[in-house]
């Protein structure tokens, strides 16, 4: 069956900040974007709380790709999909 654009799904990739809660993470996600006022590129960013059934399974630090979803509680609307590399060094 082909992919209708209407139910394509967003996927986004971040860096998981919080793993402390049961089967949740939080993924930060960031994004640059053209300030017109300015015209300079500035980083946004924004937080996510992403649904796994192995929160444990993830350490803080790690890249993962998630994808939207029905509303699983209050705040959580994403999943995680995929691991997409180990922990990354923030300075």
């Amino acid at each position: 069956m082909q992919e209708d654009s209407r139910n394509a799904r967003k996927t986004r990739e971040g860096v998981v900040i919080s793993n402390k809660m049961q089967k949740t993470v939080t993924v930060l996600v960031e994004r640059t974007c053209r300030e017109s006022n300015f015209d300079k590129v500035v980083s946004r960013a924004k937080k996510y709380y992403a649904h796994i059934e192995d929160a444990q399974g993830i350490s803080v630090g790690q890249r993962v790709v998630i994808e939207e979803t029905r509303p699983l509680s209050k705040l959580k609307r994403w999943r995680v999909v995929e691991t997409v590399t180990g922990n990354v060094v923030n300075s």
